[in-house]
């Protein structure tokens, strides 16, 4: 079992910056991609980045590449998303989950994640 708890959200203006954090309580996490998806109103769940817990792999979606910057700190067993230049369309509620898996394939495939956070929201105003 591996329970997230998200913190960080908020609202913010265009341009803005905000870094959201999800510790994670596991005994171990080596194997495991840690990711951020998002949802906003009306639309599906997307996912915007992901991290592999070992090794330096990183993954974004398109449209926040350049923008957001994922992290972790290992002995904190927390994952972090630091997010710059925000635009309102990025205004969703922001969710950590985890799931075994090595490739960015695996990373981006929003059915497959077997833990997930509750969720924080992050509003940016034009």
């Amino acid at each position: 079992q591996v329970q997230l708890v998200e913190s960080g959200g908020g609202l913010v203006q265009a341009g803005g910056s905000l870094r959201l954090a999800c510790a994670a309580s596991a005994r171990t996490l080596s194997g495991y991609i840690m990711s951020w998806f998002r949802h906003a109103p009306v639309q599906e769940r997307e996912f915007v980045a992901a991290i592999r817990w070992s090794g330096r792999s990183t993954y974004y979606a398109e449209s926040v590449k350049g923008r957001f910057t994922i992290s972790r700190d290992n002995a904190e067993n927390t994952v972090y998303l630091q997010m710059y230049s925000l635009k309102p369309e990025d205004t969703a509620v922001y969710y950590c989950a985890v799931r075994i898996g090595y490739t960015a394939a695996q990373a981006m495939d929003v059915a497959t994640y077997d833990y997930w956070g509750q969720g924080t929201q992050v509003t940016v105003s034009s």
